[in-house]
C-alpha cells in the first residue's frame, strides 16, 4: 500500500491509524472530509465516503494538482496542459494528480456538521516524494533542521458580521481570476468600545458556540476579546509545538467562518475589510524555543535582562532578514494597509520590550518560563506553515550568525531600521533577491510564490490603472473587498 511502501508515517501515526480504525466502527459517520492546505493558507478537501476514507488511509487519495496553481481569485497562474506545467517540471505536465496521506493526528469530528470528520493531509508524488509546494511539507522540512522545539502561541483577530442577504443572486458569480461581490452584511455592535462588556454581550450568542466548537475540536482556546473595530474579535490560543500550531491556526479559520455562517453570520480573516470604520487586524505570532527538558531557552539567568543570549540572537534574525520575510506574514494586497506609524502595528524592523508599537514585542524576563517573543509582523490571511516556517528560518539564521539585536527601541516609529515594504509588490521583489530564503526553501518554490503572488498584485495594479488611480489610495478598495472578503 502507498503509506506504508513509502514509510510515510511514523510509529505513533501508525498506532493513531489503527486506533481510529477501531474509533469508526463505534461512532456513526457519514463522510470525511480530507483537508489540505493551499499555498495561501485556504483549507481545501474532498468529502468520501467511510469505506474509502479506510481505504485512504492505507493507500492515501487521488486529487487534482490544481489547487497549487490558482492565485487568490481561482485565476490559473501557470499553463498547466503545456509541457512541463508552465514550471519546467515534467512531473507537472497536464495538472496531474497526487496523492494525498491522511495524518492519523489529526481526525476531528466536526461539532457543526453532524456525521461528518475532518483529517489534515500530506501531499505527495505517485513515486512518494513529497510535493514541491506544499505548504505544510516546508515546515516540518524547516522544523528538522533545528534540535530545539519551536513553541508558538496564537493571538489572532478577526471580524464577526451579521449577513444581511440570505441568499445568492448572479452579481455574488465571478469567473476565474474575477471574485464576484461579497456578500453584504451589517455590524453587530458599534465598535471603538475596547474591551466593552456590553457590546461584547450582542455577540455572545456566537462566541459561546465557538467556544464549544473549538473545545470539541481540541483548539486550546486562551480567550475571546471584544477589540476595537465593529464587530472585531480576538482570539488567543495556549502556545504548542509549531505544526500542531499551524494545523490549530487552518482549522480555527475553517471552523469559524463554517459555523459563524450557520448561525446566520459572517466571519472575515480578511486583514481590512472595505467597509465603513472598519480598523486592521493583525495575527501576532507568540515564539520561543524549548530544549529537550521542554525548558524555555529564551528565560534569562540574570535579573535585568529580557531574554537569554540564544533569544537576543533568535530575536536579531527576525529583524535582520524582516523584509524579506514579510509577505509569508502579510501575502496580501489588503495586509500592508496596517504598516502605518502609531497604529498598533510596526512600520519597520525594530523590537521594544513589553512596547506594542514595535515589530517584535519581547515579553517576560528571569524567572519567568513564558519568556517570549511576540512578532506583530503578520495578517491573519496568512498562510500558517509559511509565516511560521519564515520565523524559524530567520531566528536560526540569527542564531548562527550570533547576530545582536541592538538595543530596545523605546520609540519604534521613528527609531533607526530598516522600513519595512509598504506593498505586496516590495515584499516579494525583497524575497526574490533573498539569498537565504533561497537556500533555505529553495529557488523552485521561492520562484513560484513569488510569481504566484506577482499574479494577484498584477491584477490590482491593473484594477487601479482601469479605474484611473495611481495608488490604492488611504481606504480599500472595491477590489480588495472582492477579493479577500469571502474568500479569507
Amino acid at each position: 500500500m502507498f503509506i506504508e511502501r513509502h514509510g510515510l508515517w511514523s510509529a505513533e501515526q501508525r498506532a493513531r491509524a489503527k486506533e481510529l480504525k477501531q474509533r469508526l466502527k463505534r461512532e456513526p459517520l457519514d463522510l470525511v472530509r480530507l483537508a489540505w492546505a493551499d499555498p495561501h493558507g485556504a483549507s481545501r478537501a474532498k468529502a468520501v465516503s467511510v469505506p474509502v476514507f479506510l481505504q485512504a488511509l492505507e493507500s492515501g487519495y487521488n486529487i487534482n494538482v490544481a489547487t497549487t496553481t490558482l492565485d487568490s481569485a481561482g485565476g490559473r497562474v501557470f499553463q498547466s496542459f503545456t509541457r512541463g506545467g508552465g514550471m519546467g517540471l515534467a512531473e507537472m505536465t497536464g495538472s496531474p494528480n497526487l496523492v494525498i496521506a491522511p495524518d492519523p493526528a489529526t481526525f476531528r469530528m466536526l461539532p457543526w456538521a453532524p456525521g461528518v470528520g475532518w483529517i489534515l493531509c500530506d501531499e505527495y508524488f505517485r513515486d512518494g516524494t513529497p510535493f514541491h509546494f506544499s505548504p505544510r511539507h516546508l515546515l516540518k522540512k524547516q522544523l528538522g533542521k533545528t534540535k530545539h522545539e519551536l513553541v508558538v502561541g496564537l493571538e489572532v483577530e478577526w471580524y464577526l458580521a451579521r449577513l444581511a442577504e440570505d441568499r445568492l443572486s448572479e452579481e455574488h458569480v465571478g469567473t476565474p481570476g474575477v471574485r464576484g461581490r461579497p456578500v453584504r452584511v451589517s455590524p453587530p455592535e458599534p465598535g471603538y468600545s475596547y474591551h466593552s462588556e456590553t457590546n461584547m454581550d450582542l455577540m455572545q450568542p456566537v462566541l459561546a458556540r465557538l467556544a464549544r466548537a473549538y473545545a470539541a475540536l481540541g483548539l486550546p482556546l486562551r480567550s475571546i476579546e471584544n477589540e476595537w473595530g465593529p464587530g472585531q474579535v480576538e482570539c488567543t490560543f495556549s502556545a504548542q509545538g509549531a505544526l500542531r500550531t499551524a494545523d490549530h491556526m487552518l482549522l480555527f479559520r475553517t471552523a469559524t467562518r463554517q459555523v459563524c455562517r450557520r448561525l446566520g453570520h459572517f466571519a472575515t480573516f480578511m486583514c481590512r475589510p472595505a467597509l465603513k470604520g472598519y480598523y486592521s487586524s493583525g495575527w501576532h505570532l507568540h515564539e520561543s524555543l524549548a530544549g529537550a527538558s521542554g525548558r524555555n531557552l529564551f528565560t534569562p539567568e540574570k535579573n535585568g535582562e529580557p531574554l537569554s543570549a540564544l533569544g537576543r540572537s533568535f530575536l536579531a534574525g527576525l529583524l535582520a532578514n524582516a523584509r524579506a520575510a514579510t509577505v509569508f506574514a502579510t501575502p496580501t494586497v489588503n495586509g500592508y494597509r496596517r504598516f502605518r506609524p502609531n497604529s498598533l502595528a510596526p512600520d519597520r524592523a525594530g523590537w521594544g520590550y513589553d512596547h506594542r508599537g514595535a515589530m517584535v514585542r519581547v515579553l517576560g524576563g528571569a524567572g519567568d518560563p513564558a519568556t517570549r517573543l511576540e512578532n506583530r509582523l503578520g495578517e491573519p490571511a496568512a498562510n500558517p506553515y509559511l509565516f511560521i516556517a519564515s520565523q524559524i528560518v530567520a531566528g536560526l539564521d540569527g542564531v548562527e550568525r550570533g547576530l545582536d539585536p541592538g538595543a530596545r527601541d523605546d520609540e519604534p516609529y521613528s527609531a533607526d531600521r530598516p522600513l519595512l515594504p509598504k506593498s505586496l509588490p516590495q515584499a516579494l521583489e525583497a524575497l526574490e533577491r533573498d539569498a537565504l530564503f533561497r537556500r533555505e526553501f529553495g529557488d523552485l518554490f521561492i520562484d513560484y510564490f513569488v510569481k504566484l503572488k506577482r499574479s494577484e498584485a498584477g491584477r490590482f495594479l491593473q484594477w487601479l490603472e482601469q479605474h484611473g488611480m495611481a495608488d490604492a489610495g488611504e481606504q480599500p478598495t472595491e477590489w480588495e473587498q472582492n477579493e479577500y472578503f469571502d474568500f479569507f
